[in-house]
């Protein structure tokens, strides 16, 4: 609007400038012409005084005031008063230019008259006839030719003023929307998304700024779950320290008392030294068991665990892992049955000692829990076609012994997580053996899983790959896990 101003004063200032000097040199052309008409008319009367009714009838015909100056600046004759009252115009500028032969004009105060007259004076005679005329004509032609301009201006003006109106307030509304947008920017609403972005300076800053808002965003969702993972994490290392002095605390003592009996005149007795010996060996074994889990454990997790991955029979893996095992279940009067799996030839993409280990742990538990003749089933099965990339070998372990809980099943997983603590810790298990089995089958892009019901047994899962489906990629918090298991 400032700028439109003072364009507009500027367009007055030029066009009455232009106008007053366009109808001026008119005007004066126009007057030197009727000048030049009235000198043909006034007789030759050498020097003498025209008679005043013959000026003032000459006047009356053209209009405008007729003086007659002869060459000593001398006012002979005047059609509006007496020449002799008049002053020597001799000095008047459209006097002099006219007696040194030249058109002469000026627009000034009449000092006779006490009116602003324009005044046209031409050679006559050695001398000067000049004509002239009221300023307020020529300012009344000024004016309205300058008024007009002045509203064809403004109405020119007019559609610029309102396009302007329209763009600053199209622009100030968007420049508050992104301040708004800033602001909730600024109080951490990191979700908070400009509308969709136009064309221009303000559309790539909107894009900007859309982008810079979902890039905090994500990197506060990341946040907000690593402070999570910690949270749970922390949970994890308190309660694997707990655990682990635990499960250190009992043999530890045990070992400990029975030494110092021992020490204190035990060794002497020949009924009981054997028995206390004995007992030290089996909780020293049973620190070796957990020391070798927690090791193993830890490798798995650390990917410090070195595996040789090529493909093997399903069927030779089972029967070895029931060679093995068979001892242990005849003991106890326990069936070992197996359920190979078909086709005969079918084989599975794995480091075989970690199968291995995966299964001795289950059918280890299966026989711990499987009460005296009762059975275990061991088989696997073909999940998918052969020629799928993804199809699975699913390993399954059945026993027939009290069961889990539905409570227990969620957690049956986790780190020293017992379901009967007493008689786990009873039977020489460590709480790690099927933590093991989980990390030992992920980290041959395995899975687990359990089904069981109370007083009906449970059933043990293991799927893996039948073909080579490349690194195993790292859950987010695979770092965070193996430091806490450092520690």
């Amino acid at each position: 609007m400032a700028v439109l101003a003072l364009a507009l004063v500027a367009v007055d200032y030029l066009v009455t400038q232009r106008v007053q000097e366009t109808f001026s040199g008119q005007l004066r052309q126009e007057l030197a012409e009727k000048a030049r008409t009235i000198a043909l008319m006034l007789p030759q009367q050498n020097g003498e005084a025209p008679r005043e009714s013959g000026l003032t009838q000459l006047a009356n015909a053209t209009g405008a005031r007729v003086t007659w100056v002869d060459a000593a600046g001398r006012v002979l004759g005047d059609s509006d008063s007496d020449p002799a009252g008049m002053d020597n115009h001799k000095a008047r500028p459209e006097i002099a230019a006219a007696l040194q032969g030249q058109v002469g004009s000026s627009l000034r105060m009449s000092p006779t008259l006490g009116v602003r007259l324009f005044y046209v004076a031409i050679p006559y005679q050695g001398g000067a006839l000049r004509l002239a005329v009221p300023a307020a004509s020529v300012d009344a032609q000024v004016h309205a030719i300058r008024n007009d301009v002045l509203l064809s201006t403004a109405l020119a003006f007019l559609p610029i003023v309102i396009l302007a109106a329209v763009f600053a307030r199209h622009i100030s509304g968007r420049l508050g929307t992104i301040i708004d947008f800033t602001r909730q920017l600024a109080e951490g609403n990191f979700r908070a998304r400009l509308p969709g972005s136009s064309r221009g300076v303000l559309g790539s800053l909107s894009t900007k700024l859309n982008e810079t808002s979902e890039k905090l965003e994500f990197m506060l969702d990341r946040l907000e779950t690593e402070h999570v993972e910690l949270e749970k994490l922390e949970n994890i290392r308190k309660d694997f320290v707990i655990n682990v002095s635990h499960e250190l605390r009992t043999p530890l003592a045990s070992i400990q008392g029975y030494t110092e009996t021992l020490l204190d005149g035990a060794i002497h007795d020949p009924v009981n030294n054997l028995k206390f010996l004995n007992i030290i060996r089996q909780n020293t074994e049973r620190l070796a068991r957990l020391t070798a889990d927690l090791l193993t454990l830890s490798r798995v997790e650390l990917n410090q665990q070195e595996f040789k991955f090529a493909s093997y029979y399903v069927n030779r893996i089972l029967n070895d892992n029931l060679d093995g095992m068979r001892p242990i279940a005849e003991r106890r009067g326990i069936q070992l049955v197996l359920q190979p799996v078909e086709p005969e030839g079918a084989e599975v993409f794995c480091d075989a000692e970690a199968v291995h280990q995966i299964l001795t742990n289950l059918l280890d538990n299966a026989i711990k829990y499987t009460p005296d003749g009762g059975t275990v089933t061991v088989g696997a099965r073909q999940l998918g076609a052969l020629s799928d990339p993804s199809s699975r070998v699913e390993f399954f372990v059945r026993d027939t012994g009290s069961g889990i809980p539905a409570d227990d099943l969620p957690r049956l997983f986790e780190r020293f997580y017992r379901v009967d603590k007493a008689r786990s810790r009873a039977l020489g298990g460590t709480g790690l053996g099927l933590a093991i089995v989980k990390h030992l089958a992920r980290s041959q892009n395995g899975e687990v899983r359990v089904e069981s019901q109370v007083d009906k047994g449970s059933t043990f899962f293991v799927s893996l790959p039948v073909h080579d489906l490349g690194p195993v990629a790292e859950a987010s918090d695979s770092k965070l896990v193996q430091r806490e298991l450092i520690i």
